[in-house]
């Protein structure tokens, strides 16, 4: 407990401002012991130095064996050097590569700040119960933010009737909070990515904002107020929806990330569900300002929990601030952390810049093209699939508003056969063939193909069972099969494109987040005048005509992936 508070938020402040008296670190205790290979080359050479004016020759090559080698570092293997960690390999092989070990700084390596063996600060260390936690706070925080899209469904019919704006118009609230889904985390992500940033700052700033822009739209005089300050608030809580995943990966060894991947979509995917129901009863009790109430209360809520207690989890960060505090214990300047050997020289605008050109030009990619286009018509079916739910069961059954969010719920129900289910297939099909030749990323989108049936067959049973002479349940049961339809494509395509072009997931994501946010935000725009004109029957089956003609994609990406990876310039 003391470890998760000191490395949170409140922690660092705490600490930097007490000059690490209070919450501090163990190389910030009275006693610390330091590791060998920091000792300060000062103190060596000084003594060296001294020996030398005192003739004392064999004195002197004695403190010169203490010093580290003079073998260059890039000419020595990782293996050479067993206290270095996962991410400190990997930043050795990428300056190695991009040639950074050039021009007389193989000096710097040898001072090169890394986890321990045994490291209580490195995320992958940390206790069983204490990772499950942390990623209990992140999924905390994705369903926060998912909940403010579906919420303010409930709340279209006050709006229409406060502001005397047709239903089109109000569903923009809609469509303006998930379209900057996608355009968020292109500027904000790549923050998250710099060591002197971290993951928290800008999950801590960037919620408190979306905590702020909740009152605008409470107390707004108009329905351009709430169009404005939705978009607001979706751009600004986009980064949970993007680096939430990435958080996971920096807690869970691969074997693991799939369960811990699969736990964080959950949160995903309940919120727009719980959305509905929850803002349905206070809005029929309270008026339609009240879902946004409940968002204001939750989203504060969560904000002061992961200000208190969610600590930093980005393992180059972790070591940049170990880095800072050696140097000034020990007054040598050249410990480095690895972070600050790889972009030293690059700015914070430049790396920016390579983050969003970078993932673009992966749009382009054959392979992820393909996987983005049907994660993103999935998705955008999900959020039409709101839209008729209105029509279905309070205009067609006679629901009351709060009564009709409760079919939400079919989703939760799929969604708890359906998890179990895929620890399940991890555990007895995916796991054992881990580590052996024929495992290739291509076998992660069978679990996709499996999912893309159940979308068709969702959308079929809904639609022509939506009517007054059909008992409500059966909807009901249509709705809740396309939620193992969309939970396995996601899980299947992630895995897939992070797994196949690791390299470069965090742009291929990113990418992936931008597509399917901009669909997601103009199905909804034409779902209900498509329902009107088509029926309920027609529009979904319209969609699932579209959705079955992409199941062959899959097919072709599973079956021709490899080919397309190996002609792929970002691929290792």
């Amino acid at each position: 407990m003391f470890d998760i508070l000191r490395d949170s938020t409140l922690g660092q402040l705490i600490n930097y401002f007490s000059r690490g008296r209070l919450l501090p670190y163990a190389d910030q205790r009275p006693g610390y012991i330091l590791p060998a290979r920091y000792t300060p080359r000062r103190t060596l050479e000084s003594t060296t130095t001294l020996a030398l004016h005192n003739g004392n020759e064999e004195h002197a090559e004695e403190a010169e064996n203490v010093l580290p080698p003079l073998t260059p570092f890039r000419s020595r293997p990782a293996a050479d050097f067993p206290h270095i960690s996962r991410q400190s390999s990997r930043a050795l092989s990428l300056i190695e590569s991009r040639g950074i070990a050039q021009g007389g700084k193989e000096e710097e390596y040898r001072w090169l700040v890394t986890f321990e063996e045994v490291d209580s600060d490195d995320p992958r260390q940390w206790s069983r119960n204490k990772r499950v936690f942390i990623a209990g706070m992140i999924c905390l925080l994705t369903f926060s933010v998912y909940l403010g899209s579906a919420i303010y469904v409930a709340s279209i019919p006050g709006v229409v009737a406060e502001f005397h704006v047709s239903r089109v118009v109000a569903t923009l609230g809609l469509s303006l909070f998930v379209c900057p889904y996608g355009i968020g985390p292109m500027l904000l992500s790549p923050l998250q990515e710099t060591a002197i940033l971290g993951r928290n700052p800008v999950y801590v700033f960037s919620l408190a904002l979306f905590v702020i822009f909740q009152l605008p739209c409470i107390f707004a005089p108009n329905i351009g107020t709430i169009l404005i300050f939705r978009f607001l608030a979706g751009f600004v809580g986009s980064p949970a929806l993007a680096t939430g995943g990435a958080t996971i990966a920096d807690l869970f060894p691969p074997k693991a990330l799939p369960a811990g991947i699969g736990a964080w979509a959950m949160g995903a995917v309940c919120g727009p569900v719980f959305g509905p129901v929850v803002g349905g009863f206070a809005a029929q009790a309270n008026g339609w300002k009240w879902p946004f109430w409940e968002l204001f209360w939750l989203s504060a809520f969560t904000w002061i929990f992961i200000f208190l207690l969610l600590p930093e989890t980005l393992a180059d960060t972790i070591l940049l601030r170990r880095a800072k505090r050696l140097r000034k214990l020990t007054g040598n300047e050249l410990l480095k952390a690895p972070a600050e050997l790889m972009n030293g020289d690059t700015g914070l605008g430049d790396i920016m810049y390579e983050y969003i050109v970078r993932t673009f030009q992966l749009c382009l990619e054959p392979a992820i093209f393909l996987a983005h286009c049907y994660i993103s018509l999935v998705y955008a079916i999900l959020y039409t699939f709101f839209e008729s739910f209105f029509i279905t069961f309070n205009e067609i059954h006679g629901f009351s508003l709060g009564v009709g969010g409760l079919p939400y719920l079919s989703f939760i129900v799929g969604a708890i056969i359906t998890f179990p289910l895929y620890i399940l297939y991890q555990k007895k099909r995916i796991e054992p063939m881990m580590g052996k030749s024929k495992f290739t990323p291509e076998i992660r989108l069978e679990v996709a193909l499996i999912g893309s049936f159940f979308i068709p067959v969702s959308l079929f049973l809904f639609g022509w069972s939506a009517r007054e002479s059909v008992h409500w349940i059966v909807p009901c049961v249509g709705a809740a099969l396309y939620l193992p339809g969309i939970y396995l494509s996601f899980q299947g395509i992630f895995l897939y494109v992070i797994v196949g072009y690791s390299r470069v997931a965090a742009s291929v994501l990113a990418g992936n987040d931008f597509m399917r946010s901009c669909f997601a935000s103009a199905f909804p725009r034409f779902g209900v005048a498509m329902f009107r004109a088509l029926g309920l029957g027609g529009g979904c089956s319209l969609l699932a005509g579209v959705s079955m003609l992409m199941i062959p994609a899959i097919w072709a990406l599973k079956r021709y992936g490899g080919v397309l990876r190996r002609r792929s310039k970002w691929t290792e």
